[in-house]
């Protein structure tokens, strides 16, 4: 029978013994500083680690440069509990399997260390693994802190230590990161938001990076960025969702002390950041993860449960609690080590649903002969536990796209425990409804009415992301109808009507700019647009947009609650037109928003509202700084006496042309 690791131990007693050994270990580990911990396993950490609760593993498993008997060098540790034999190969010893062996623990749970002098900062290995089969792996290191650029896959020894100068940000960061507060995230490719045309179209560092983007984010608005996986990752066209070094950046533009700048420069000048973190699934790659002792150890041999037939990649076995700490502790080690504000997570419905892209047939039922993945629910609820528990000031936001229930509810209720989830229904029919003629739209018309029935369900952000401007789905702009008049009006409603509704925002890079192309992963985005007038004026729209959103506390405040949004008048199907309030729990701050999804200007068009007095024009996507046709309301308008709506109070509004207008009380 093959060993199974730790997990064969979980349920063993311990000797009294073993107990007094690991409450003493326990003590000490207590008094320690963080800078103090030594990266040895002890008791105690096994202890933890059977019973599926050691989430620091980063501190006790891969390279670690020390000092022992007064000679510096490296402490290896790598779990591989059906190899046999382990051994460091690298330039220090030619490459060669037998000359640097590490010895296996005792204690059966295949964890295999040992020192090896006279190295440090900067080497290049691997682990060279013998199978019980007798076949001869090279794996790079499944923490490693740093890797070589590929298509060279060693890990490299690398030294963590970084003067953070982000406190200040830290310090605030569980206010800026709430529920209640605005939250605009512009949502990045690193290797192809902006290149260097001049040098062979080569992708930016992470310091050249910093440069560039800060001021622009700054700019524009956006309180927090979110950067598509910077993972380690050995193909470039994958973006980052092929991850294989889950403790490692990406090398493509620098080393970690680089990403951990880029991130500390951001803080500082008040940004966020959101890392895209993949816990779904890994690449075939030989030198990853997969078969890495020559078994299925991170993942389910069983090809029903351990290979994604759509991104032909191998998932990780979520019942090994080796498997769940390192998954959690990888979490852990972004939020600590470089601190991250969140992590999105990719990919959250395929984990949860057992025949998830699967036919009758190729998947295998749960215990209870249903489809739920029951070991991935578990570790989902784990993980939001354990870095909510650890860090309550973060974000954790799920990418899930089906009707699961409760996905951003507390566990304790039931529920898996992120604080945010992505509205991929509300994405779905707000862009087939954008992407109808105007004269077609009044058919279309609850495409726009329904998501309300169910947006107080969940914790909802509302994406415009990259995956809707790929794969032949065209540009944001060119999904708009019309001519080219009618595509940029269409775009600044989009947006216009997006910011107006419940849910935090996200837009993916050149969309706030107009880009007519189609992502491509190799280009740079199409800066140069913006020497022509309609461009700019897309990103000045967005730009206003993003300034009012954070000022106006109706917009953000009660985003998850029905206290926060008010219909105005959801039926007018026939003139494509929608009115609603926002509201934070203070009528002086109530926002009126005004959509025509037509062509037509509407004159004298009457909308009830709840308090008479004089309506300021806070923002309208039609004027002309925006390279619309200018119509509005002068500023701003009077209730004239009458009723509408079943309100005591109306205004007779003009709305322009295929455009979203805010309104707000004067006092």
């Amino acid at each position: 029978m093959r060993s199974t690791g730790l997990s064969t131990l979980k349920d063993k007693p311990l000797s009294k013994k073993q107990k007094t050994r690991v409450v003493r270990e326990a003590q000490v580990c207590l008094r320690k500083e963080p800078e103090t911990v030594l990266p040895y396993l002890t008791d105690f950490d096994m202890h933890l680690l059977r019973e599926g609760n050691q989430f620091k593993l980063y501190e006790k498993l891969g390279a670690h440069c020390i000092e022992r008997d007064g000679m510096k060098g490296v402490w290896f540790a790598v779990w591989a509990p059906n190899a046999a034999r382990v051994s460091v190969i690298g330039d220090f010893n030619g490459w060669n399997r037998e000359a640097t062996p590490l010895l296996v623990r005792q204690d059966g749970s295949g964890i295999w260390e040992g020192f090896v002098g006279h190295i440090g900062h900067g080497q290049s290995y691997k682990y060279a693994i013998r199978t019980k089969q007798g076949w001869e792996l090279e794996k790079a290191d499944p923490l490693g802190f740093h890797s070589e650029v590929p298509p060279k896959s060693a890990s490299i020894v690398w030294d963590l230590k970084y003067e953070w100068r982000d406190q200040e940000w830290m310090a605030k960061r569980k206010e800026r990161n709430a529920l209640n507060q605005p939250m605009s995230v512009y949502e990045v490719h690193l290797g192809s938001w902006m290149r260097s045309p001049d040098e062979g179209n080569r992708s930016l560092s992470y310091a050249e990076i910093a440069d560039r983007l800060i001021p622009y984010v700054k700019k524009m608005g956006y309180t927090h960025v979110e950067f598509m996986p910077v993972m380690a990752h050995p193909f470039q066209g994958s973006w980052g969702y092929q991850t294989i070094g889950y403790f490692a950046p990406a090398s493509f533009f620098g080393n970690p002390q680089d990403l951990m700048q880029l991130i500390d420069r951001m803080h500082q000048s008040d940004i966020g950041v959101i890392l895209d973190w993949v816990p779904s699934h890994f690449p075939m790659d030989g030198h990853g993860l997969v078969e890495f002792d020559g078994t299925g150890l991170y993942e389910h041999e069983d090809d029903r449960k351990g290979f994604h037939p759509d991104w032909k990649s191998a998932i990780f076995n979520y019942g090994r609690v080796e498997v769940l700490c390192y998954l959690i502790s990888s979490a852990m080690f972004w939020l600590e080590q470089y601190h991250a504000d969140g992590l999105r997570v990719d990919g959250v419905a395929s984990m949860l649903y057992l025949d998830y892209s699967r036919k009758e047939g190729e998947w295998v039922p749960n215990c209870f002969g249903g489809r739920e993945n029951l070991e991935a629910i578990h570790f989902l609820k784990r993980l939001n536990e354990s870095v909510y528990g650890a860090h309550p000031d973060i974000i954790m936001s799920a990418e899930e796209s089906t009707a699961w229930t409760k996905v951003s509810k507390p566990t304790w209720d039931g529920g898996l425990g992120f604080g945010l989830k992505w509205n991929m229904g509300w994405m779905h029919d707000t862009l087939v409804y954008f992407s109808k003629d105007g004269i077609y739209r009044k058919y279309h018309h609850n495409q726009l009415t329904f998501g309300l029935l169910y947006a107080f369900t969940e914790n909802f952000m509302l994406s415009l992301s990259h995956d809707e401007v790929v794969h032949g789905k065209g540009s944001m702009m060119r999904k708009m109808p019309g001519d080219d008049w009618q595509k940029f009006a269409n775009l600044r409603l989009l947006f216009g009507y997006m910011f107006g509704q419940p849910g935090k925002k996200l837009n993916f890079m050149g969309a706030e700019f107009g880009q007519w192309d189609e992502w491509n992963y190799q280009t740079s985005l199409d800066w140069h647009l913006l020497q022509w007038a309609p461009h700019q004026g897309v990103q000045r729209w967005m730009q206003d947009l993003n300034h009012m959103y954070k000022n106006e506390p109706a917009l953000y405040a009660d985003d998850f609650s029905h206290h926060g949004f008010e219909w105005i008048d959801c039926g007018d199907w026939e003139g494509s037109v929608l009115t609603f309030l926002r509201k934070s729990g203070n009528p002086d701050d109530d926002i009126l928003v005004c959509c025509n999804f037509t062509p037509v200007l509407r004159e004298g068009y009457a909308v009830g509202v709840p308090r008479p007095g004089c309506w300021r024009e806070v923002l309208n996507s039609d004027g002309r700084e925006y390279y619309g046709s200018g119509q509005g309301n002068y500023g701003r308008v009077w209730t004239t006496g009458e009723q509408a709506n079943g309100r005591p109070h109306a205004l007779r509004l003009r709305l322009p042309p295929l455009g979203v207008v805010f309104f707000k009380r004067e006092k």
